[in-house]
C-alpha cells in the first residue's frame, strides 16, 4: 500500500493555499450573571492571520483548575465537515490539516483565557484517540500494508474505515459511553514502534502559541486491556504478555515531551474503575516502576474516570512511584471520596473531578465547593485541582450558540465551555477570589429547575410508580408467538431484512432542513417524503427483500425523532456530540416527566404499508436506548425516567398495531453501553432496563412480531439477559466484531427466538461478495438452526450512498437465496 509524504499529526507540515470555505469559532465567556455572552470569535480564512501568533496566558492561569479533555469536532462541527470533504477527494490533506490546527489553537487560546492552569494537549484526534495511540505504538495490523515510517492518512483511515481491499479494524462502546473506540489487534509477534509523534507535535504547537499544556497519553497498561487478540491469535492469549514490548516507545514519548519542555504529563489509565483481577493490578505497578527513570523530573499525573475507584486498586494507584497527582471522578464515583478520607498519600496532588464531564446540567457549586472543602482538610490547599471528571468529550461543546432554546431550560445547563469557567469558578473561590455574582446566579438557576411546573406531571409518576415491582411480559411463550406470526407472515427460510434507515441524502437533509424553516408547505415536504418512501420500497422489493423497512427519510436522528413529539424533552440547535469518526449525535435533553401527547410513526408506517404487500416494519426506538442517548435529568433516578418513555412507547406500539402494521422494531442499540462498570451493579440495571422493554410490547397479539436491534457491544457477558427481553426476532452486530458474538452460542446457550446476528459492516465504504457473505451466514448455520436465523447487515443504512446499499444489499439477497438451496438440497 503506498504512502502519503506528509505524516497525518504533524501540525508543522507546509499547508497549501487552498482551504475549505472560511470558517469562524467563537467560544462563551459567558458568566450565569451577564445578561448577554461575550463571544470571543477567531476568523479562520486563507486570507486571515492565525488567530494569535505567540501570546503568553501564564500570568492568568494560577488558579488550580484542571481540563481531562475537549470536544474535537468544533462548536459547529468544522471537524466532521472538513474529514467529509477530505474522504470524498473534494479538499486536500493540507486542507483537513488547516481546519484542525485552526481548531485546536481556538480551543488552548478558550482555556487560557477562562483561567484554566492545566490545559490537556493530544486530546485532539482525527477519528479516535485509542487509534492514536495504536499510531503511537505503530500496532498496525498487516493487512493494511504499512512498511514503517511515520503513519500516514492512508493507513490510519483504512484502519478506522476499511477501504477497497480489507475491512475496518472493530469499534466497540468506550466504557459506557456513546463514543465509540478502534479496538487494537495484538498478538505475540507484533512489533512496536514510535509510528506517530502526535503527541510531542501537539505539545510543540500549542508552546509556539505561548500556552503550556499538559499532554495526555491513553496509559500502557489501559491500551493493553482495551485491546483483543488479533485474527488468528489464541484468545486466552495475555495482552499484558506485551508490557515489556510496548513499555520502550511510551519511554521515548516521554523523553521527546520532556526534550520539548513539558513539565506536565497526563496518563489516563480509566481501566483503573472497573473489576480486574490481581495480576492485572500488578501490571499498573510494574509499567509504572519500569517507567519511573524516564519519568524523572516531569510532574506526572494519572487519570481515571466514569466510576469509582475499587479499593483495591486505589491501594495500587497511590503506591505508584514517581507519580505527582491523582486524578478522579468524584461525579460517577463518588465512593472515592471516602477511600480519599480513608488515606491519601503525603505530598501529592488530587485532582478532584467534581464538574461532571458527561452531562450537561450546571454544576450546585455549593454542593461542589462542600466536596472540595472536605478534601482540602486532607490533602492541603496547595495540592488541591479542581477538576472535570472526565473528557468533555461527551457533552456538547457550547452553549453560546443555542439561540433558540427555551430561555428559562437554558439558564439550567452548562455544554463545555461553561463547565470550563465553573472549574475555575470553583478554583478562584479555593483561593479566596469568589466570583460573587456567578455563584448567585448559579444557585438562582438550580432553584427555578427545582421549583419549576415544566418538570413535574402528576399522572405521568402515579404511572410510572405503579410498574414498580411488577413483571410485565406477554403471556405466550416465544415458540408459540413464532408459529402463529410465521402461518401469517409466510416467510422464507433465512428471511432478508434490514436495520430500517436508509441513505439520508443532501437532497432529503434539504427538504427536511426547508420544511423546518417554513420555507415550503406541509403538502409540498409530506409529498417529498412520501416520494422517497415509495423509492425506498420500490428498491427493496426489486432486490427482493422479505420483510421491508420505509427508509425513515422523515427522521433526523433515532432518538432525536421521537423525543420531539414526547412532552418533557428539549432540543438544540448545536448540542451535538461525536459518536465515531465524523458522525455526531444530538441528544435531546430531559428535563422533565416523559408522556406522549399523540401518536407518532403511525402515519409513515400505515403509508409505507400502503404501498407493498410484502411485511412493513413499524420502527420505534426503544425506552432504554432514548434514555441512554440523551442528556437525562438528574433529580431522579434513572430508571424511573425508563419507565414513563416506556409507558409512552408502549402506546406507539399498540397504536401501530392497531394501525394494521404486524411486524414492530422496537430498537436497543444502547442497552449494553448502559450496563454499569462495577459487576455488582448489573443486576440491578439490567433488571429495570429489561423491564423498561417488556412494557413497550406486552400488550399485542401473539400474531404480531416484535424485533428488536442491537449494535457494536459485547453482548456475550448479557445474553441471558437479552434472552429475557422475550423479543421475536432480534438483530444483532457481529461481522465487524470477528462474529465473536456467535461464540456464545457455540458454547451451548439455547437461542429459542430469532436472530439476525449483522453479515457486513455498513460503517465502511467496502462491499461485501454474494460469496464471503454466504461464508458469514454458514458460520451462523453451525451454532443457530436455520428456522431463526434471519440475514440482514449489521445496522441501519443512513450514512451509506445508494450505490453502496443496492450493491451490498444485492449480494446480501444472493447469498441468502444461495444458502435456501443448499439447505434445501441438503434435506
Amino acid at each position: 500500500m503506498s504512502q502519503v509524504s506528509n505524516p497525518i499529526f504533524s501540525p508543522f507540515t507546509s499547508l497549501g493555499r487552498k482551504s475549505i470555505g472560511s470558517l469562524s469559532f467563537a467560544f462563551s465567556l459567558r458568566s450565569p450573571a451577564t445578561p448577554s455572552p461575550i463571544s470571543v470569535r477567531f476568523p479562520v480564512s486563507p486570507s486571515s492571520p492565525p488567530p494569535f501568533t505567540r501570546l503568553r496566558f501564564t500570568s492568568l492561569r494560577t488558579m488550580a483548575s484542571h481540563i481531562v479533555g475537549y470536544p474535537r469536532m468544533g462548536p459547529k462541527r468544522e471537524l466532521k465537515f472538513a474529514l467529509e470533504s477530505f474522504w470524498d477527494g473534494k479538499s486536500s490533506a493540507e486542507d483537513l490539516q488547516k481546519v484542525s490546527k485552526d481548531l485546536r489553537s481556538s480551543i488552548w487560546k478558550q482555556m487560557a483565557e477562562a483561567g484554566i492552569k492545566y490545559i490537556p494537549s493530544n486530546t485532539f484526534s482525527y477519528y479516535d484517540h485509542v487509534l492514536d495511540t495504536t499510531a503511537m505504538v505503530g500496532a498496525v495490523p498487516p493487512r493494511y500494508g504499512w512498511k514503517g515510517g511515520e503513519i500516514g492518512f492512508d493507513v490510519y483511515f483504512s484502519m478506522a474505515r476499511g477501504n477497497a481491499s480489507v475491512p475496518a479494524m472493530e469499534m466497540t462502546k468506550w466504557f459506557d459511553t456513546n463514543y465509540h473506540y478502534i479496538v487494537p489487534e495484538l498478538g505475540p509477534d507484533v512489533k512496536f514502534s514510535y509510528a506517530s509523534h502526535k503527541a510531542v507535535d501537539e505539545y510543540k504547537e500549542a508552546k509556539a502559541l505561548g500556552v503550556d499544556t499538559v499532554p495526555i497519553l491513553l496509559g500502557p497498561v489501559s491500551y493493553l486491556l482495551l485491546s483483543k487478540p488479533a485474527k488468528g491469535v489464541d484468545k486466552s492469549f495475555s495482552l499484558l504478555s506485551l508490557l515489556d514490548k510496548v513499555i520502550p516507545v511510551y519511554k521515548q514519548v516521554v523523553s521527546d515531551l520532556k526534550s520539548a519542555g513539558a513539565t506536565w504529563i497526563q496518563f489516563d489509565e480509566p481501566k483503573l474503575v472497573m473489576d480486574l483481577e490481581a495480576h492485572e493490578l500488578k501490571a499498573f505497578t510494574l509499567a509504572y516502576s519500569e517507567l519511573e527513570t524516564s519519568l524523572f523530573g516531569l510532574n506526572v499525573l494519572i487519570e481515571t474516570y466514569f466510576a469509582d475507584v475499587p479499593a483495591e486498586a486505589y491501594s495500587v494507584l497511590t503506591s505508584l512511584k514517581g507519580i505527582t497527582g491523582f486524578g478522579f471522578d468524584l461525579v460517577r464515583g463518588a465512593k472515592t471520596i471516602d477511600l480519599i478520607k480513608g488515606g491519601f498519600p503525603s505530598g501529592k496532588y488530587l485532582f478532584a473531578g467534581v464538574v461532571d464531564g458527561r452531562n450537561i446540567w450546571a454544576n450546585d457549586l455549593a454542593a461542589s465547593l462542600d466536596v472540595l472543602h472536605s478534601l482540602e482538610g486532607i490533602v492541603g490547599k496547595d495540592k488541591l485541582v479542581v477538576s472535570s471528571s472526565c473528557s468533555l468529550l461527551h457533552t456538547a461543546v457550547d452553549l453560546v450558540n443555542e439561540t433558540k432554546l427555551d430561555i428559562e431550560i437554558k439558564s439550567w445547563l452548562a455544554f463545555a465551555a461553561q463547565k470550563v469557567l465553573e472549574v475555575n469558578a470553583l478554583a478562584k473561590e479555593l483561593s479566596g477570589h469568589k466570583d460573587q455574582p456567578f455563584f448567585s446566579a448559579n444557585a438562582s438557576a438550580l432553584a427555578s429547575r427545582k421549583s419549576s411546573p415544566r418538570v413535574t406531571n402528576q399522572f405521568v409518576q402515579i404511572a410510572a410508580a405503579a410498574l414498580k415491582g411488577s413483571d410485565r411480559r406477554r403471556p405466550t411463550a416465544v415458540s408459540a408467538r413464532l408459529a402463529a406470526q410465521q402461518k401469517k407472515l409466510n416467510l422464507p427460510s433465512l428471511p432478508t431484512t434490514t436495520i430500517g434507515s436508509f441513505p439520508q441524502t443532501m437532497d432529503l437533509r434539504r427538504v427536511r432542513r426547508e420544511y423546518k424553516a417554513k420555507k415550503i408547505s406541509e403538502d409540498d415536504y409530506v409529498k417529498a417524503i412520501k416520494e422517497e418512501i415509495n423509492k425506498v420500497v420500490k428498491i427493496q422489493e426489486e432486490l427482493d427483500i422479505d420483510v421491508l423497512v420505509h427508509g425513515e427519510p422523515e427522521r433526523n436522528d433515532m432518538v432525536e425523532y421521537f423525543g420531539e413529539q414526547l412532552s418533557g424533552f428539549a432540543f438544540t440547535a448545536n448540542g451535538w456530540v461525536q459518536s465515531y469518526g465524523s458522525r455526531c449525535v444530538k441528544p435531546p435533553i430531559i428535563y422533565g416527566d416523559v408522556s406522549r401527547p399523540k401518536a407518532m410513526t403511525v402515519f409513515w408506517s400505515s403509508t409505507a404499508q400502503s404501498m407493498t404487500k410484502r411485511p412493513m416494519k413499524g420502527m420505534l426506538t426503544g425506552p432504554v436506548t432514548i434514555l441512554n442517548w440523551s442528556f437525562v435529568r438528574n433529580d431522579q433516578p434513572r430508571h424511573e425516567t425508563c419507565y414513563q418513555i416506556a409507558l409512552a412507547i408502549k402506546d406507539e406500539v399498540e397504536d401501530l398495531e392497531k394501525a394494521g402494521i404486524n411486524v414492530i422494531q422496537i430498537d436497543e442499540a444502547a442497552l449494553r453501553e448502559g450496563l454499569p462498570l462495577r459487576k455488582l451493579e448489573h443486576a440491578f440495571y439490567l433488571d429495570w432496563a429489561v423491564h423498561s422493554f417488556r412494557i413497550t410490547n406486552c400488550g399485542v397479539q401473539d400474531t404480531t412480531q416484535i424485533h428488536t436491534h442491537m449494535c457494536y457491544s459485547n453482548f456475550n457477558d448479557i445474553i441471558l439477559s437479552i434472552i429475557n427481553m422475550d423479543a421475536d426476532v432480534i438483530t444483532i452486530e457481529n461481522s465487524r466484531s470477528d462474529e465473536k458474538l456467535l461464540s456464545v452460542f457455540r458454547e451451548g446457550v439455547k437461542y429459542g427466538a430469532g436472530i439476525g446476528p449483522g453479515v457486513y459492516d455498513i460503517h465502511s465504504p467496502r462491499i461485501p461478495s454474494t460469496e464471503e457473505i454466504a461464508d458469514r451466514v454458514r458460520k451462523m448455520l453451525a451454532v443457530l438452526e436455520s428456522h431463526v436465523l434471519w440475514v440482514n447487515p449489521d445496522c441501519g443504512l443512513k450514512t451509506r450512498k445508494y450505490d453502496e446499499v443496492k450493491s451490498a444489499l444485492s449480494n446480501m439477497v444472493a447469498a441468502a437465496k444461495l444458502l435456501r438451496a443448499e439447505l434445501s438440497k441438503a434435506k
